[in-house]
């Protein structure tokens, strides 16, 4: 291992310990129950708007809440993950999303509700970062593409398999209810957590904290490469955040669907997504083992789906008929997803790996912020525009000029397979792994 803390390119690549695709798979169920709690609020956002008696402006706020203390959370746990063993992190995490579902059981307010969002979205915050940081301890940097896709596909899942079972409890029998259900979920992870995981043997992070060389945090923090990631995430991230918050709502007031009908309707961006990611994380590999470059492998794969997605979601408005509207939103976010798959893996090449947790983090922190913004801009065109559907497609075509403009940000600042080299003044990394590793 270099001095960064991660393989070098002439190394022999380490093997993959026993026990690490037990661990990728509880990472992935925690990731589902993530999501799960997420899109909750869309799913039954027309029943609380209904019964609360919110307007467009206040439910955009609601969606927006959650990620108010989002990006402060992941910064001060990713700093902690330099320290502290993860298994510990990621338990206490769980411990808090399923108990800021409780609340919401009985008769709630707006403000109550509020409160839980925003308390459920600071436990939430730091949980991708610090879950592919506990994966990377368990795979080498050649090996980490698939897993990483495998956990990011835990949001996907998550949608897939609660939407329609929590839909199920909302039309049948309340959306207090569902909320219940996902705290009792919740707790059911951390029994299991508890019971099966350890900490990865690859990496000591405290013993490489004592005996690699860093990097300062602000050439990190203002690499190409990292702020290319933080820039095509966003974009991805404000599809998403739409998604979670505004997608069942769209379906039902602006395209006529029934609730019933959107509990099934809503998976469909997920599914495509989930497609997308797998796709990614596979020919990313695939590509690496036979010699591309990171640069070509990570960061142009992941930055054209972006741009592709945002040209196809920017011409949903000129195009008559709710099925095509539905396709074409579908496909065009759905594409967001590859850019997920490729960047931890970028940030990990060049960092240092008693600082990767930290760096991690504050990727996401700062991705995320698209989150605080794009539900309270669609609520506010909404509320605003001379019909919904008129500002439903307004909102949608802001989107998709941020998906472009990311995308081509991507495409001009992810060059991973010399960062290394540029902040330390070393050798370039290899533009190859072309050692015998299959993609696993």
């Amino acid at each position: 291992m270099s001095a960064q803390g991660t393989p070098s390119a002439a190394s022999k690549p380490t093997g993959t310990p026993k026990g690490a695709w037990t661990i990728t798979f509880l990472l992935f169920l925690f990731m589902l129950v993530n999501f799960a709690d997420k899109i909750v609020v869309g799913l039954a956002g027309v029943p609380i708007m209904a019964d609360l008696k919110l307007t467009p402006e206040q439910f955009g706020l609601l969606g927006s809440s959650f990620f108010f203390l989002f990006s402060i959370s992941a910064i001060v746990v990713g700093f902690i993950v330099n320290k502290v063993p993860t298994r510990w992190v990621l338990l206490a995490l769980a411990v808090v999303w399923a108990l800021a579902q409780f609340p919401m059981v009985g008769t709630v307010s707006f403000t109550t509700l509020l409160i839980c969002r925003i308390v459920l979205g600071a436990g939430e915050g730091p949980a991708f970062s610090v879950a592919a940081h506990a994966i990377y301890k368990w795979f080498p940097d050649e090996k980490r593409t698939l897993p990483t896709a495998i956990l990011s596909q835990g949001s996907a899942f998550g949608v897939i398999i609660a939407v329609p079972a929590l839909n199920w409890i909302i039309v049948n029998h309340s959306w207090h209810y569902a909320f219940g259900a996902l705290g009792v979920i919740g707790l059911i992870w951390v029994c299991a957590w508890l019971a099966l995981s350890k900490e990865g043997p690859l990496e000591d992070t405290q013993t490489l904290a004592a005996t690699e060389t860093k990097i300062p945090y602000i050439q990190l923090l203002t690499s190409r490469t990292f702020l290319g990631c933080v820039a095509a995430t966003f974009g991805a991230y404000w599809a998403l955040s739409l998604g979670l918050t505004w997608f069942t709502p769209f379906i039902i007031k602006g395209l006529g669907f029934s609730q019933s009908q959107a509990g099934w309707i809503s998976t469909l961006p997920w599914i495509f997504g989930a497609t997308i990611v797998i796709l990614t994380g596979w020919i990313s590999q695939l590509m690496m083992v036979r010699g591309s470059t990171t640069r070509v492998a990570r960061g142009v794969l992941g930055s054209v789906p972006l741009v592709v997605g945002g040209l196809i979601l920017a011409s949903m408005p000129h195009v008559q008929g709710a099925g095509l509207q539905l396709a074409l939103l579908v496909v065009g976010t759905g594409l967001c997803g590859a850019i997920y798959v490729v960047c931890p893996p970028m940030l990990g090449e060049f960092t240092p790996t008693s600082q990767r947790g930290a760096i991690l983090a504050i990727y996401g922190a700062l991705y995320t912020l698209s989150g605080i913004i794009a539900p309270a801009v669609m609520g506010t065109v909404i509320q605003h525009a001379g019909s919904m559907l008129d500002g439903y497609m307004t909102g949608f075509t802001i989107n998709a000029a941020i998906m472009v403009g990311s995308g081509l940000l991507g495409l001009l600042l992810l060059w991973p397979n010399t960062e290394r080299a540029r902040l330390t003044g070393g050798a370039p990394q290899a533009s190859a792994l072309k050692s015998a590793v299959s993609p696993t």
